[in-house]
Order: structure tokens, then sequence, then C-alpha cells
């Protein structure tokens, strides 16, 4: 999928400025191969300082591995999956297995999640009847993975520091909403479709506080101009950051963990990935600097912003766009995106800052759908694909609510 997708940028492409050239503009070629080389040249900005902050926060990360931050989470989560998958046996391996990579996640341990996740589907497929189809249980986990809830969204953090941006957590809070009304929305699908009874005292004690804790929050944002939502998303976003590497750092240091040592060891591992990350990322961000260049892109968006207007409404958001379209096919088309708004509008635009918000609130659903059932054979998705499709437009449409509320 991914393959025809890049395709399909350089052919549309090549359609769009033969027109405009047929249509008296011979310089749409000239404009494409300059926009190649300045993405080529965005990509190694962007890849300098991907060495730094994943170096940075795999080092601090491998502090919380070895601290045993990870298993307290899976720990304090076993109850409320053991009820989400009653078909899988109480103290089944799966279990630990499903906790542990749902809790990478939220922790942003991408590294971890993914190879604990293929493990936990393995498990599945051992309790799975069929053969070829998936089962309720491996359903759920492949949908909550699909939209899975990260606490911090340091990437994008990091995105928007690399252009520029004087608070890069601005978008915190936006980021944090938005992920939970499409997580939420993904949960409650499946829920619907396999018929799990959400009355049930753990369920309704995990549902219900984290309902309440989440409507009181946004009672009390609600009361706060927009300047004070700003300042409050800045304060809570670089807070919670430092505070949580703080919590690694403690912890570490009362399980006699080597900290310093232990900070190193992660940090090769992010150097590793942020080398490994170069050449996908030239090879989209070319591919839609290509596309934009030519016309089509803008012309897609003119189509969905006159039809938008004809409603009435505002159409600002229009230009953030093309990263929630892309995201559920590819992570690093939906990040070309992403990057390229920001250097057309300016990082702190208004699309720039939607658009941020969808990166961090959607999931890539086609890619998760293929690694995880994959990896053990499965042919039927069943309900998957609609229950994580309707997830990521719910934060889709999430993000541009939040951010006409935070910033207007």
């Amino acid at each position: 999928m991914l393959n025809g997708l890049w395709l399909s940028f350089f052919l549309v492409a090549a359609v769009a400025a033969l027109v405009r050239w047929i249509g008296g503009d011979p310089g749409v070629w000239a404009a494409m191969v300059e926009s190649l080389f300045a993405m080529a040249k965005l990509s190694v900005d962007v890849m300098v300082l991907l060495f730094g902050t994943l170096t940075l926060w795999l080092g601090f990360l491998r502090i919380a591995e070895k601290a045993g931050l990870v298993d307290i989470l899976a720990r304090l989560l076993g109850p409320l999956f053991a009820r989400l998958m009653p078909e899988v046996p109480r103290g089944h391996p799966a279990l630990g297995l499903v906790t542990l990579s749902f809790t990478a996640n939220g922790l942003g341990l991408d590294n971890a999640a993914t190879p604990i996740g293929l493990k936990a589907m393995k498990s599945l497929q051992e309790l799975n009847p069929s053969s070829t189809s998936a089962s309720n249980a491996q359903v759920l986990f492949m949908v909550m993975n699909a939209s899975s809830f990260v606490l911090l969204p340091v990437t994008i953090f990091m995105y928007r520091a690399q252009a520029g941006a004087s608070d890069p957590a601005l978008v915190f809070l936006p980021i944090l909403l938005a992920n939970a009304i499409s997580t939420m929305t993904a949960l409650l699908s499946v829920a619907f479709m396999q018929r799990i009874r959400l009355t049930d005292p753990v369920l309704l004690a995990w549902f219900g506080g984290g309902a309440l804790l989440l409507g009181g929050f946004m009672a009390v944002l609600a009361g706060l101009s927009a300047t004070a939502l700003t300042a409050l998303s800045s304060l809570l976003g670089n807070l919670t950051l430092f505070a949580l590497i703080l919590c690694f750092l403690v912890m570490g240091a009362l399980k006699k963990v080597p900290v310093y040592e232990s900070f190193v060891e992660g940090a090769k591992e992010g150097f590793e990935v942020a080398k490994n990350l170069l050449p996908y990322l030239v090879a989209m961000l070319c591919a839609v600097g290509v596309l934009r260049a030519s016309g089509a892109l803008d012309q897609l968006l003119d189509v969905i912003r006159w039809a938008v207007e004809g409603l009435g409404l505002d159409s600002r958001f229009v230009d953030a766009l093309p990263t929630g379209l892309v995201k559920p096919f590819s992570g690093s088309a939906a990040r070309a995106m992403l990057l390229e708004t920001i250097q057309s509008q300016g990082v702190d635009s208004f699309p720039a800052l939607v658009a941020a918000t969808m990166q961090g609130s959607t999931e890539t659903t086609f890619y998760v759908l293929a690694v995880y059932f994959g990896s053990v054979g499965l042919q039927r998705a069943r309900h998957a694909v609609g229950c994580a499709l309707l997830a990521d437009l719910s934060g889709v449409l999430a993000s541009i609510v939040v951010c006409y509320w935070f910033f207007g």
C-alpha cells in the first residue's frame, strides 16, 4: 500500500503539472525540480534535531524500563483488560503482554511496544479457534493499538522545535484531548460490536472515573480565555515532560539502576533508530513537495475549501487536512504532510497547529492491521478496520474542534 501511495503522489503531480503546462505555465517543471532539492535539504535539517531528540528520549526511557515502571503499569491495568477480553483465561500470558504493549505505547516506547504487541498477538492466536479470522480479543487489541493513547507526543514537539516554534509544547493539551476522544471512540465502537458488558463494576470504575476526570478538566478549561488556554497548554506540556523525566531518574535511583549507564545504552538505540529513518523521510517529503509544487494538492484543498465555505463555515483548517487524510495509510506520509504544512504555512499558524494535533491523535490503521494480523496469518479482520477508521475520523474532527477552542 505504501508503494502505491508514494508512486501515486508522483503520477498525480505529473498529470497536474502537464495540465498547467498546456495551460501556459512552463515554469511548473522548474518548480517541481526545485521542490525536490528543497525537500531533501529539509529532511536533513529535520534529522539533525531528530538525532538529538530520539537519543535523549530513548535514553531516559531505558531507565524507566529498568526501574520497572512498565511492569507497575501492567499490574495496574491487568484487571481492566481481563474484562475487556473475557474469552482470555485469567492469568493467561496474553493479558500481561497486552497490558505491557499498551503501557509501553502510553509512555512513547514505540520500539518496545511493537515487539511486545507481536508477542501478544501470537499469544492470543493460541486461543483463537480460527486460523484465518481474527478473534474478538485480537480485534480489540488491534483497534486499541491503532488508536493508542500517548501521554507525551515528544516527536511532534521536536518537529515544532526544529521549525523554530517559540514553544514546541504548545499543542500538548489539544493533542491530549483529541487523543482521548479517538481512543474512547475506538473502545466504545468495539464494545458495541462485541457486546462487551460495560456495566461491569471494574469497567464502570475505569471508564466512569476517566470520563469524570476528562469532563471536569474540560469544564475547567471551558472557563478560560483563549490566551489562558494557550498558556496552560504550554505550562502543562513542559511541566509534564520534565516531571516524567525526573520521575524516571528518581525511580531508577531508588531501584539501584545505574542511571548513567542505562541512559547511554538507550541513547545508542535512539541514534540507530534516527539514522534508519532518513531514507524514509527523504522519500516522503520529496513526494509531498512535488505534489504541492505541481498544484495538485492545492487544487484538492481548494475544492474542499469551496465546499466548507459554501456551508458558511470557517475554512482555515482545510490546509491541515492532508495530514489527517493520509495518516491511516502511512505514518511517514502524514509526517511529511505535517512538515510541509509547517514550512508552507508557518509553524505557529492555525493550519500547522491543527495538523500537529491530527498527527498526534490518529494512527496508521492499515500499517498496524498489516503488521499485527499478518504476523499470525489472519486474513479476515472482521470489524477491526471499520472501528479503527471511525476512531481516526473522530480524532481528525476532534483535532479541528479542539484547536478552534484553544487557538480561535
